[in-house]
């Protein structure tokens, strides 16, 4: 069973409490509560969870805040937050993963999605991240040697095909702004646009073919490797 500590920052009782049911069959016993932004950054400060589940809607500080404080703060910047979101925020779901969450649900949500962001987000990639070869359903993506392999056939991507590649398949799930992925690959402030993304996109799917369709398009936000690959 799962142990891992989760912080719902959640101003509605009734959506709070259907997360922590949600939680609770899923095998996450241990949550902690909070019903405004200010009682959920204490709460993350003295009790470190494991995954911070943040509504942007807040009374006081708003979520946004929240998690640009959590991002700016040693001891909380590592935890993963996922944003809980109105289908009209679609601005501040691009702010908030710029400021660093790793995901975001839209509310009215399923609980079986919502389980599924939780998981991916928890997984521990960094193992593999580090590690020669990272597998993904066929992928073979090689950092050391700059070479990937799907099916045993050797492809030819450019350096930015290539990290925006070994991105996506180091965090399935995790959603990229487009100048998060410039950043990544490229570092902050680099003269690219993020047009020039979308075409690295386009062509890195082509090469990959039919395993391109893993490569999901956020609409307004980004992309993402679907998780579970």
């Amino acid at each position: 069973m799962p142990n891992e500590k989760i912080l719902i920052v959640e101003d509605e009782p009734a959506i709070r409490e259907l997360i922590r049911l949600t939680l609770q069959s899923a095998g996450y016993p241990a949550a902690y509560e909070a019903a405004d932004g200010e009682t959920g950054l204490q709460l993350a400060r003295n009790h470190h969870p494991d995954l911070i589940l943040l509504d942007l809607m807040l009374p006081g500080i708003d979520g946004l805040t929240v998690c640009r404080k959590l991002k700016a703060d040693e001891e909380t910047r590592n935890i993963p937050v996922i944003m809980l979101t109105a289908k009209s925020e679609e601005s501040d779901v691009v702010l908030g993963l710029e400021m660093g969450a790793g995901d975001y649900v839209t509310k009215p949500f399923s609980r079986k999605i919502l389980i599924a962001r939780i998981r991916a987000q928890l997984r521990d990639f960094s193992e593999q991240e580090n590690s020669s070869e990272i597998r993904r359903s066929g992928l073979v993506v090689n950092p050391d040697q700059h070479r990937v392999r799907l099916d045993d056939r050797e492809l030819e991507l450019t350096f930015s095909e290539f990290e925006i590649l070994r991105l996506f398949v180091s965090h399935p799930g995790r959603v990229y702004t487009r100048s998060q992925i410039i950043a990544r690959i490229k570092g902050v402030d680099y003269p690219v646009t993020e047009r020039s993304i979308d075409v690295q996109i386009v062509n890195l799917r082509r090469k990959l073919g039919t395993w391109g369709v893993n490569i999901e398009t956020i609409r307004g936000v980004g992309y993402r490797l679907k998780a579970g690959v």
